[in-house]
């Protein structure tokens, strides 16, 4: 239940940021009417809190407190140090599209190279004439916001039967501290695709800063589509984003997110079955510490029937870090025969870590399997004493049982070059941890 609240000071706040921020928005007049409509549902819900269901774990009057300005465009420094970031975090292989403090970066991009495979526009210039892509059926707060105050984002088209030969890797940039960035993306992928899609996330220097960022993703009917987020932010940074996936009939897609940074983070997904036949893998790893909290909100929609879902997501915690992970998947009334599985586990490092694990089914069908399960405990003393034994230090010890706790849910992905890299992500979190 959404609660509305009076505006606040904090609140009044971000009325002169969006006044301030308009004249520099892309959009034709009819933009700018959607734009407005949109702010004032942020208004009149304003930052989420703790009495809004959605968002009791994940209180952001609390934790984040005011939006910041929105970040100016990247100077001729600003891109001379993304470029070098692009060097260092790009997938070997992959068609990069850049965008830097939440503007496209053409020429740190291989526009070139994926037009032969995929249409292309950035966020700006569909907004000239289009205002769709910032109208979302929704009453959340921040995604209120992200519609009013988006600077910019990839609109990128697969056409039917596209094989990829290469996957396409979304990088945001940050540069600027104390400043926030306001991305939306849309993809659209047509009937019998194969394509991977990756987004990430990187710091460039900057600190303090914050991320609203959404996407739209429709997959056509008999897709094979793997979709990996690698969210590694600075560690006082907040990255808020938003997903909202609809998948068509006999189609695969394979989703998988790992947080490695960011003071605060969540990730909320809405996921639509809506074809007939298809497979969702939904698996995720947080890897937090010290005060970081990080959210992963997922929604997933059996709207037809014949359909399976898997969800494997892990959390390790040290220090006073904060996981939460609420799931749901709903199965409508005509979803007859559908099979449902989520499975969610915490590992605590410290006395003072926190998971707050929260799974619910909403069934309407009656010929269904589903389930779901949450765990949050120790590393085994049993294990970590036979390691000892044999001679390992005792945070190597520690390192190996993580490893193999995390595992599980890595090892969905199913490209074997992103899952190396992924597991590289998380040796290195250990290795900072030593």
């Amino acid at each position: 239940m959404n609660v509305a609240v009076a505006k606040t000071g904090k609140g009044r706040a971000v009325s002169d940021l969006f006044a301030s921020a308009e004249g520099r928005l892309p959009g034709s007049p009819s933009v700018i009417a959607v734009r407005r409509e949109a702010f004032e549902t942020y208004e009149r819900l304003g930052l989420p809190h703790r009495r809004i269901e959605e968002w009791k774990y994940t209180d952001l009057r609390a934790l984040v407190g005011e939006v910041l300005p929105l970040a100016a465009a990247p100077d001729a420094s600003a891109l001379k140090r993304a470029a070098e970031a692009v060097k260092a975090h790009a997938i070997e292989g992959a068609r990069k599209l850049v965008l830097v403090d939440g503007v496209f970066a053409g020429d740190l991009s291989d526009v070139k190279a994926l037009a032969a495979e995929a249409g292309f526009k950035t966020l700006r210039e569909t907004l000239e004439k289009d205002a769709g892509l910032l109208k979302t059926a929704t009453t959340d707060a921040v995604i209120a916001l992200n519609a009013a105050m988006a600077t910019d984002g990839v609109v990128l088209s697969i056409a039917d039967g596209a094989q990829l030969s290469a996957p396409i890797q979304i990088i945001h940039l940050a540069t600027a501290a104390s400043a926030s960035a306001f991305t939306r993306s849309r993809v659209m992928v047509g009937k019998g695709v194969s394509a991977t899609i990756i987004e990430s996330f990187v710091a460039v220097g900057a600190k303090a800063y914050q991320v609203n960022d959404a996407v739209i993703l429709s997959i056509g009917d008999n897709a094979d589509v793997a979709h990996i987020r690698l969210m590694d932010d600075a560690p006082d940074a907040v990255n808020i984003s938003s997903h909202f996936v609809t998948v068509g009939a006999n189609t695969k897609l394979n989703f998988f997110n790992m947080t490695t940074g960011a003071a605060v983070s969540r990730l909320q997904g809405f996921i639509t079955l809506a074809g007939e036949g298809s497979e969702l893998s939904a698996n995720g790893v947080n890897l937090l510490q010290k005060t970081e909290h990080g959210d992963t909100t997922l929604v997933v929609d059996h709207a037809v029937p014949n359909c399976v879902s898997r969800e494997v997501f892990r959390a390790v915690l040290d220090d006073r870090a904060h996981s939460v992970f609420q799931g749901r998947i709903i199965v409508r009334p005509d979803a007859q025969k559908t099979d449902g599985k989520m499975m969610i586990r915490a590992l605590l490092l410290s006395d003072e870590a926190e998971a707050d694990n929260k799974p619910e089914l909403e069934i309407f069908a009656d010929d269904v399997s589903c389930g779901h399960g949450a765990t949050a405990g120790a590393l085994d003393d049993s294990l970590l004493f036979y390691l000892k034994a044999r001679g390992l230090p005792e945070k190597q010890a520690q390192a190996l049982l993580i490893q193999a706790f995390v595992g599980e849910a890595i090892e969905q992905i199913a490209d074997d070059g992103l899952r190396e890299h992924v597991i590289g992500i998380a040796e290195r979190w250990l290795e900072r941890r030593q």
